[in-house]
């Protein structure tokens, strides 16, 4: 028994030290967009398709920071209406009588979801397709639940341009104010890190590719050759998805943002389970042995080294309880700069493992849904693939 725990301590220890020093400087969060004075000559032409379906609680709010960006050069805005129940075309109109003075917002309605697409992607393909009429140089592809700092379309293309990337993305600042916010939101963006490591991300080398669908912003000719939003239409981790595609077009670049940020709270431990769950699963192609891998895997790095550390008057292993509370350790200092990056204390990140937990149910949970047939369901839609 004693055996068993001290490799179990060494193992976790050991995959702590590597994530820390071998795996992309992923918890370093620090990959954002450099704050420079506009430096352009030119401004490109940029069209932002935003897909709505029953946003009418925030599409004021969203629909405005798009309208009030300081952008030097051509720039509109096309709001795709998914068949929304709640008087969300109503609203964005409202919203456009604010700004007389700008005329750039186009309002359309998407047709009934063909057989194939997701949701959220016929829509995007909707807005799209009138975008590409006009031959814009940028797609701005952003959600209905983000707010946009008035610079923050100047700095992406201004990134884009000088660096000659595919596409530019940023992970938004997420809702974070309630406990549950507080205890997962953080963890859930060091995850993603940890899954996409930014750094390897943005290195035109590497293989590992990624985006963020909150804010990207993609360019036209290279969204062309890599086949289209149809590409991707049936894709659920849509972004991901089209990061991938886009990045054999050339170099793409993934980064963090305080200027983005999204307007609707998660409504407690349930909004942000339904976020996770709908997508999980798919995140490991529907595979059993994938799953029952990835739940290890949590339990490796996040069960195993609280546990060996907290029950030591039970197991009364020294070796094992010091192992575990090093690789706890190693675990907290790689969590605070992404606690740092939404205002959160250091001490925060001991309860990373609680996360982590949570996660790990939240993934079989996904699997559950999807066994059911009921896999990836979002705003009333059930998306996820149902053969097996």
């Amino acid at each position: 028994m004693v055996i068993i725990l001290e490799i179990l301590g060494s193992l976790s220890l050991a995959a702590w030290v590597y994530l820390l020093v071998f795996h992309g400087r992923f918890w370093q969060a620090d990959q954002f967009l450099p704050r420079k004075e506009p430096s352009l000559t030119s401004w490109p032409s940029v069209i932002a398709v935003v897909p709505a379906r029953n946003e009418a609680d925030v599409i004021d709010q969203s629909l405005s920071s798009l309208l009030n960006q300081d952008y030097p050069g051509s720039f509109s805005v096309i709001l795709v209406d998914d068949h929304s129940e709640d008087g969300t075309s109503d609203v964005a109109m409202l919203c456009a009588q604010k700004y007389p003075e700008r005329t750039h917002l186009r309002l359309i309605r998407s047709d009934p979801l063909p057989l194939g697409w997701v949701g959220k992607m016929w829509a995007v393909n909707t807005g799209v397709t009138d975008a590409l009429r006009k031959n814009p140089e940028y797609l701005w592809l952003t959600d209905a639940d983000i707010s946009h700092q008035p610079q923050v379309l100047r700095d992406l293309v201004q990134k884009a341009e000088q660096q000659n990337l595919t596409l530019v993305s940023l992970m938004v600042m997420l809702h974070c104010k309630g406990f549950w916010e507080r205890l997962l939101i953080p963890a859930f963006v060091f995850f993603f890190q940890k899954l996409y490591p930014f750094p390897r991300v943005n290195d035109p080398k590497s293989l590992v590719s990624g985006a963020a669908g909150g804010c990207m912003l993609v360019r036209r000719a290279a969204l062309e050759a890599a086949g289209g939003i149809e590409s991707i239409k049936s894709e659920i981790i849509d972004d991901c998805a089209l990061g991938q595609r886009l990045k054999r077009q050339g170099a793409i670049w993934l980064g963090l943002t305080m200027q983005s940020f999204s307007i609707r709270p998660y409504e407690g431990i349930g909004g942000v389970w339904k976020m996770v769950a709908r997508s999980a699963f798919t995140q490991l192609h529907y595979s059993n042995l994938l799953l029952i891998g990835t739940l290890f895997g949590l339990a490796a790095l996040y069960i195993v080294p609280p546990a060996l550390f907290l029950i030591y008057p039970w197991h009364d292993d020294f070796s094992a309880a010091v192992l575990g509370a090093g690789a706890w350790l190693v675990m907290a200092i790689t969590y605070i700069p992404t606690l740092r990056l939404y205002s959160q204390s250091f001490w925060q990140a001991i309860f990373l493992p609680v996360a982590g937990i949570l996660y790990a149910l939240m993934t079989f949970d996904s699997a559950l849904r999807y066994w059911r047939g009921k896999g990836g369901q979002w705003k009333g839609r059930s998306q996820a693939q149902t053969t097996r």
